[in-house]
Formats: C-alpha cells, sequence, structure tokens
C-alpha cells in the first residue's frame, strides 16, 4: 500500500498535538480517494467514521493543496440532474507519490528509441514486466481456476507492488446474459505514470500481461498515463475457469543482446 503520509500538503499547521492530529486524519482521508477514488464525502464520510462537516473540511484542504479535485460524474437514470461530486487524486498528487530518476529514465528510451527503434522499447519494457509475471504466476496460480479469484489474487499482487488494487464484481442482470459478467481490475497509482505517458507501450505490455495471468483476453478501459483518474482493466467472467498460464521465457543476459538481435 503506497504510504499516503509520503504526500505533501502545502500549508499545513505549526506543529501540535491539534495540528498533528489533523495531519494523521488527512492521511487518512487522502489514502482513502487514492484506494476509492472516484469516491464521495458522503461515502468517505462512512469509510472512515467521520461526520459530513468533519470530512469535508480535511477534503477542503486536500484540495487546495493540489493533490486531490473534483471529478463530477452523471448519477445513473438521474436524468438531466445535477452530476454528483467524486473525489480522486490529481496529477500532482500522483506525482508526489514518488517519481524519482522517471526523467532520467524517459531521455535513456527515447535515446534508445532513436538509435535501436521502437521495436526495442518494446523489447525492454517486455523484460521489465517479465519479472512481473514470474513473480506473480505461482499466486495466481494458486488461487484456482475461477477467473474471479484470479483477478483478486493478481489485486492483492498489485497492491503489495504499490499499485494500490482493487477487484469489483460486475454481475449482468437479466435480460443481460450472464457471459456479460466481468471484474473491474482497479489502479489507483502507477509507479511509472510518467514514463508510461511518454511510452505507451508500457501500457500495453502490462495489459497483455494481465491477461496471461488471469487467463482471459482483459480490455484496457482507461489509465492513468492518457489522463484516466485510474488504470481500470476490464476481465471477463462469463467463462469461470481461466487458460493454464504459460510462463514467461526468460529475459535475455541484456539490453545490448536485444538490440543485436533486433
Amino acid at each position: 500500500m503506497i504510504n499516503a503520509t509520503a504526500v505533501p500538503v502545502a500549508g499545513a499547521a505549526a506543529s501540535s498535538p491539534v495540528a498533528d492530529a489533523d495531519e494523521r486524519t488527512r492521511d487518512r482521508v487522502l489514502a482513502a480517494v487514492l484506494e476509492h477514488g472516484p469516491v464521495s464525502a458522503a461515502e468517505l464520510g462512512d469509510m472512515l467514521g467521520f461526520t459530513p462537516a468533519a470530512v469535508r473540511r480535511h477534503l477542503d484542504h486536500l484540495s487546495r493543496a493540489g493533490v486531490i479535485e473534483v471529478k463530477k460524474v452523471a448519477k445513473p437514470g438521474a436524468g438531466a440532474g445535477r452530476p454528483a461530486r467524486r473525489y480522486v487524486l490529481s496529477s500532482q498528487g500522483q506525482s508526489s507519490l514518488g517519481n524519482d530518476y522517471l526523467d532520467i529514465a524517459a531521455l535513456a528510451l527515447q535515446q534508445l528509441q532513436k538509435m535501436a527503434g521502437p521495436d526495442a522499447v518494446r523489447a525492454f519494457a517486455e523484460e521489465r514486466f517479465a519479472d512481473m509475471e514470474r513473480r506473480y504466476a505461482p499466486e495466481i496460480e494458486q488461487a484456482g481456476p475461477d477467473i474471479r479469484d484470479r483477478a483478486n489474487a493478481l489485486a492483492a499482487a498489485l497492491t503489495r507492488d504499490n499499485f494500490v488494487a482493487s477487484a469489483a464484481s460486475i454481475e449482468a442482470k437479466a435480460p443481460l446474459p450472464a457471459a456479460l459478467s466481468s471484474v473491474q481490475l482497479c489502479q489507483g497509482h502507477c509507479p511509472i505514470q510518467q514514463l508510461a505517458a511518454r511510452f505507451p507501450v508500457f501500457c500495453d505490455v502490462e495489459t497483455e500481461v494481465f491477461s496471461r495471468l488471469v487467463g482471459v483476453d482483459v480490455r484496457r478501459l482507461s489509465t492513468l498515463a492518457r489522463g484516466g483518474h485510474v488504470c481500470t482493466t476490464h476481465i471477463p467472467t462469463g467463462r469461470l475457469s481461466a487458460k493454464p498460464v504459460t510462463a514467461p521465457a526468460a529475459a535475455p543476459a541484456s539490453l545490448d543482446e536485444v538490440t543485436n538481435h533486433q
């Protein structure tokens, strides 16, 4: 889980017992927005046990600091009524969660692409995510053949790696066929968001890894790198058993080997 206290909040009061308690409470609110956003003030109050006035005070503080923002969402079945206010992490809040060396990495990849072409960048991304696939595969296999269980295991593994992931089952109701049921896998944080914004192949390769791990074809609905408030992956569960996972091939000894081969 990302430690929300790593996010600096501008304008914090001088240290005192009351100020420290407020800061800890804001950290809890920020962590909840990160994990559950887009989320309403009422939902946050229910989750954290705060009064509406208290949660709005902390949300206003975090909004002024620039680490969260309001997203207006149309209410289902509400027609032309006023859209609901939902809170999400802002781009400033996302970037403050840790992006050390990303500028250097982006420059290095730009140079690699210039010298060896876009296939070399894809090879680099595949090598990076091959390690994730090798680490996740045993525990996802242990979850069994049910796709929902595998998606939950994937979310737990991603959360351990600071992607702040969750998996929500969406059951298709009549007259829709049960085959349209799915799991929405959401990632509230991306450690390489700025890098993926410049090189979308990282998102593409990650999606391919998710598909192999859960054992069905999946579809990316949104990504943080492309302006979404979360990364959302649609995982169909109409077929309740997964295809066997094929272990990824061993990574080449070095990137030079990839470039020379190409």
